[in-house]
């Protein structure tokens, strides 16, 4: 790290030549490789966004000029060169860096993303304040093809053309989303690249900028009217922005000489990037979408170490293929995540009946609603913390006309390493509201099956959500009965008290009571299977043998399951001690899972300890009556 170790913050690399920043590139996708290697981490889009990161560090004087990322899956090397280079070994560990920008991180991080399509809106309403302030910064988003396909990215950019207010858009087109690309704005940038692609962009480059040095906004408009390297970006010039490209996104010093001549045009500039996904890494060039978001692996190989147990990703997968084989009115909607949410394999065999509509989880809700209107039995699998994007249409389009639609919910509850921005930890809490709903969480990878032909069999919206990772081993059926609506499982109930737990906390639940019995109480659990219709007979049973009620969830306690049991009691003016168990008034950081189900304090020990130490309480307030 002859160079990197140089630089503690921009202004440091903004004293390297620039002809030392292609050496400075390869360093830094060493330390990328090298850590993510350890921890895991989105490897290929940001070993592709390395080179133009460094050339906006090395043309904007950062944090003063706001670089607004989307999605975050692309700024490592942003954290690397802003000051958090020796930090960055712990990325993604419990108590270090978050993968993604985070404000109270990093003064560098003047937006916290990890969604996307939102850095065209966040830096709109930066412009905006700059020109109300009369201040005089520079504000770039950098948005990535894939991002594009999501709505509230044109929402913004219709705006950001009306306002024609100073900002330059650097659009990171590598070729793909996170698989490869769908749909139509695809097609588009792909018919840009066409007539010449970029293999003789330099040489354009340079005849355009000996051509119009100094330009400034007569010079763009001349540009136009001669039909140069803007015509084929008339899709962006009809919103209103000036497009400029397509330029090589690895050509550090070209960049450079390209932003600096458009960072001062008074007005909305799109500058088109071309990238390589995975570039500088040979395994990630070869295989982006498999080391999009990446496990540990070998970086002589670049093999990946990975569970040898099935995961419920995978039997989803399975169940879709076996459940669509018998049945030809399954269809099956993603949100460009076809290898995340297992629906690869569906796509494979079922290319009619599958449908990747980009980044646009609201549009793919509404249009599993159309083809439940006719018919179809669609499963839309997106994973829950993208899920909560669609609420609106989830209420309006399916549960309020109360359609037959399948919400498959992977990555339910803590998810791990990726943190705050992608738990899934509220969607019990915004789908209980719903009337028509059917929630169901299974405790283990065969009770998914069941869970997901009961819903898809059902006539009416329901959700099934079921955790990232690894199941626990079970003996898998694949011709399950459909679930009686509304019915749990009772394992036994005790005189002490009793635990209502639901999906990947069932487990966890019954070894804590194994550890009270150790202990000399008598404590019982059920598997409550449904949140909603809450099974009321099976609660009132567990009231039965015990008053103390114990309720336990991965997901917010306010508004979930544990709410549900609450009301229930309530509505039947029943008096009962109940320590709800779950996530409280807060967002939880990253870390491994285990570590945090410790801190969260549902783990099985967590959860022994939380129930003593309730009892011990409930125990003295007695006494003292």
């Amino acid at each position: 790290m002859e160079l990197l170790q140089k630089i503690k913050n921009p202004k440091d690399l903004k004293k390297l030549n620039v002809d030392d920043l292609p050496k400075l590139a390869a360093e830094i996708r060493g330390v990328i490789v090298e850590n993510i290697s350890r921890n895991g981490g989105h490897l290929a889009s940001s070993l592709g966004a390395t080179d133009f990161i460094i050339a906006l560090h090395y043309v904007f004087e950062a944090p003063r000029d706001k670089i607004v990322f989307d999605t975050g899956h692309q700024t490592y090397a942003h954290k690397i060169l802003t000051g958090r280079l020796d930090k960055f070994p712990t990325i993604r560990k419990k108590g270090g860096l978050s993968g993604f920008p985070k404000r109270h991180e990093s003064k560098y991080d003047v937006f916290g993303v990890g969604h996307a399509s939102t850095a065209l809106s966040a830096a709109c309403g930066m412009a905006k304040a700059r020109d109300l302030k009369g201040e005089d910064f520079h504000v770039v988003p950098v948005v990535s093809d894939g991002g594009l396909t999501g709505g509230m990215a044109w929402e913004a950019m219709q705006n950001i053309g009306h306002f024609s207010t100073r900002m330059l858009i650097v659009l990171n087109d590598n070729q793909m989303f996170i698989s490869k690309r769908e749909g139509m704005i695809g097609n588009i940038l792909n018919k840009i690249l066409a007539p010449g692609t970029i293999k003789n962009t330099e040489e354009k480059l340079e005849l355009f900028l000996k051509r119009f040095k100094g330009w400034g906004e007569n010079a763009l408009k001349m540009a136009k009217k001669t039909k140069s390297l803007f015509l084929p970006g008339g899709v962006f010039e009809y919103m209103g922005l000036s497009y400029f490209g397509p330029v090589d996104g690895h050509n550090i010093p070209e960049m450079i000489k390209v932003l600096r001549t458009l960072k001062d045009i008074n007005k909305p500039v799109l500058l088109h990037l071309i990238t390589k996904k995975g570039k500088g890494y040979e395994p990630a060039e070869m295989e982006p979408t498999e080391f999009h978001g990446a496990g540990s692996f070998n970086v002589q190989t670049g093999k990946q170490n990975k569970s040898k147990k099935t995961s419920f990703t995978k039997v989803f997968s399975n169940a879709m293929l076996d459940f669509a084989e018998k049945d030809k009115k399954i269809v099956a909607i993603t949100a460009a995540m076809p290898e995340g949410t297992g629906l690869d394999a569906f796509r494979d065999r079922y290319p009619e009946r599958y449908f990747d509509v980009g980044i646009a989880e609201e549009h793919a809700v509404t249009f599993a609603g159309g083809l439940a209107c006719e018919g179809y039995r669609p499963v839309v699998a997106i994973y829950s913390t993208f899920m909560q994007r669609s609420f609106d249409q989830i209420m309006h389009d399916i549960s309020l006309q109360n359609l037959p639609v399948t919400f498959a919910m992977d990555r339910a509850g803590v998810v791990g390493e990726d943190g705050p921005t992608h738990h899934g930890l509220y969607d019990l809490s915004f789908l209980r509201i719903l009337p028509n709903m059917t929630i169901m969480a299974p405790s283990d990878e065969n009770e998914l099956i069941g869970a997901l032909k009961t819903a898809i069999y059902l006539g009416s919206p329901a959700a099934v959500r079921y955790p990232r990772g690894e199941g626990v081993g079970v003996e898998l059926n694949m011709a399950p009965e459909v679930w009686e609506i509304g019915k749990g499982k009772k394992i036994r109930f005790g005189k002490d008290a009793n635990i209502l737990a639901v999906g990947n906390r069932v487990r966890p639940a019954i070894s804590a009571a194994e550890i009270l019995k150790s202990k000399g109480y008598d404590v019982g659990v059920a598997d409550m299977r449904f949140i909603k219709p809450l099974d009321g007979e099976l609660v009132l049973d567990a009231f039965e043998k015990s008053q103390r009620i114990v309720t336990v969830e991965d997901n917010a306690v306010c508004g979930g399951f544990g709410s549900g049991v609450l009301e229930f009691l309530s509505s039947r003016g029943i008096k009962a001690d109940v320590l709800t168990l779950g996530i409280g008034d807060y967002y939880v950081e990253h870390g491994k899972p285990q570590e945090l189900y410790e801190l969260i304090g549902i783990s099985a020990e967590k959860i022994c300890e939380k129930i003593l130490n309730w009892s011990a309480r409930l125990n003295a307030l007695e006494d003292g009556r």
